[in-house]
């Protein structure tokens, strides 16, 4: 019996792929605990409709990322810091305050967890960091800490 599921099954597969069950496993185990359903038209269709829609999704994430990678490579974010003696901050320019600022200034939202640090930034410069925007697509920016 041909049955979509419709959770991760140990030893049969993951969820929404289209499996062939022996009968009695499939009446009597996986669609009676709503793991799984039975593959009729409408539940072909229904699958087929939700695999166009999650690619649908990818390609415009995918888009989108690319999008804001042009923006935003190669481009320089200028950031203000007190310092004490000697030019150290008082703490550190972080991943959050980046991602602020890209906000700010060339208008791309980006989570702070995308952002890689070469290291903490503890004293006026230039960095470089990259910002990972989606699985292959990044782009290089440039942070300038200066005085405030």
């Amino acid at each position: 019996m041909k049955v979509i599921l419709l959770a991760d099954v140990k030893g049969a597969g993951k969820k929404g792929e289209l499996v062939n069950a022996s009968d009695g496993y499939a009446r009597n185990y996986l669609i009676p605990r709503k793991l799984a359903k039975e593959a009729n038209a409408q539940a072909m269709n229904e699958l087929k409709n939700a695999e166009a829609s999650k690619q649908h999704r990818i390609e415009v994430e995918k888009a989108n990322a690319s999008e804001a990678a042009k923006k935003i490579d190669e481009k320089t974010i200028k950031m203000t810091a007190k310092a004490g003696q000697g030019g150290r901050l008082f703490g550190s320019v972080t991943a959050k305050e980046i991602a602020e600022e890209l906000k700010k200034q060339y208008g791309v939202d980006v989570d702070k967890r995308k952002i890689e640090l070469d290291g903490n930034i503890k004293a006026f410069g230039t960095y470089r960091c990259e910002v990972k925007l989606y699985t292959g697509i990044s782009a290089k920016v440039y942070v300038v800490v200066t005085e405030a």
